[in-house]
């Protein structure tokens, strides 16, 4: 069955109090800067709720992120260039939708295609939005709250920050035991002026990308971690973790697959995103707001069984000294220049893997899925 959905109507959250003149102009901070053009995206899936309509629903949840945005004000401005955030309370896009279909219909044998369209904006479509929701109502009751988030103001931890202080809002009905955000990025990594030739955009592709679920049961993860326990022989008291084991496993097969030889022309690097947050001295706050997030990059030679010893060893150069460094901005900007001369060649990894999913209750009806 062909999943249809249709909009029924669009219109634009404002915060609920104005932002205030003195903070009209949010600065961007140097890994906002560098970040790439694109909306993080996440679909929550809810079960039927009796006890309130859909206009009933759509109300409560317009209210509390009307209220959200008075919080987060940089999400209700507009882009800038790569320079600041225009804090003018135009508001957020918000659009509400209804499937041909039930909700276990969507997320029985979920197919990766049909996600995008619980979300009001394909990834790659680049305006200067901060955030954008779509509420989409199923025939048997449920909904799907799809969200996207631009990635040039915020990373997953900041995400994740902003969906669950909605949800409690929207919960509890005021800000009472919601912890504010700490909106200090530009404070803690200054902007910088970008080395020529290095644009955000580059690595965005524009061409219909093939996306495939594939499903590795816990036995055969532990498996893999047990295949390479002995691999990293200098932290061999250590068991690799269930991402290390999968993207040794992932890199290797690639590798074998494509029978793919080195090139003195090219950069082979396998990436792990590192949330930086812990990693300052003195730590920064969960609640610290911005791209603060930063690429533990690996470059294991083509063939070579050494992946995972690299990964743990740029993992831990991660320390507070390399968060001083990249502060800094030269020594990492340095990077960036030789990385946009020649071809890279590349494999990035993410995991949801710690974050809190499961603290998006908006109030009533129980999340099912993302």
């Amino acid at each position: 069955m062909e999943i249809e959905i249709e909009v029924i109507s669009k219109e634009t959250i404002k915060p609920s109090t104005p932002t205030p003149e003195s903070l009209r102009k949010y600065k961007l901070s140097f890994l906002d800067q560098i970040a790439p053009p694109i909306f993080l995206p996440l679909v929550y899936f809810y079960q039927a709720d009796a006890k309130l309509s859909n206009p009933g629903k759509s109300n409560h949840l317009k209210k509390s992120l009307s209220q959200v945005l008075s919080r987060f004000y940089p999400l209700a401005g507009r882009l800038v260039d790569d320079l600041y955030v225009d804090c003018n309370d135009e508001g957020a896009p918000y659009v509400e939708a209804v499937a041909n279909c039930s909700l276990s219909q969507v997320i029985t044998n979920p197919i990766p295609k049909n996600m995008d369209k619980f979300i009001p904006y394909k990834v790659d479509y680049v305006q200067n939005l901060g955030m954008a929701v779509q509420v989409t109502y199923f025939q048997c009751g449920g909904a799907a709250v799809g969200l996207v988030m631009s990635h040039k103001i915020a990373d997953a931890t900041s995400f994740f920050l902003v969906a669950n202080t909605w949800a409690a809002v929207a919960r509890n009905g005021n800000y009472d035991d919601v912890p504010g955000p700490k909106l200090e990025g530009a404070k803690i990594f200054p902007p910088q002026d970008i080395v020529v030739g290095f644009k955000p955009s580059t690595g965005i592709v524009k061409e219909e990308l093939i996306a495939k679920i594939f499903t590795f049961p816990a036995s055969k993860i532990s498996t893999l971690q047990d295949r390479y326990s002995g691999g990293a022989t200098e932290f061999p008291q250590r068991r690799p973790s269930r991402l290390e084991a999968l993207s040794t496993f992932i890199w290797t097969r690639f590798i074998s697959s494509t029978e793919m030889k080195a090139d003195p022309n090219k950069i082979y690097t396998v990436n792990h995103t590192v949330n930086l947050r812990p990693r300052l001295v003195p730590p920064l706050s969960e609640y610290h707001f911005g791209n603060t997030s930063w690429l533990a990059i690996a470059m294991p030679t083509v063939g070579g069984s050494e992946l995972l010893q690299k990964v743990r060893e740029a993992k831990r150069a991660m320390n507070g000294e390399y968060v001083a460094q990249l502060r800094q901005g030269d020594k990492h900007l340095n990077f960036i220049a030789q990385a946009s001369k020649g071809e890279l060649v590349t494999f990035t990894f993410t995991s949801l893997c710690g974050f809190p999913l499961h603290k998006a209750d908006f109030g009533g009806a129980s999340r099912l899925g993302w």
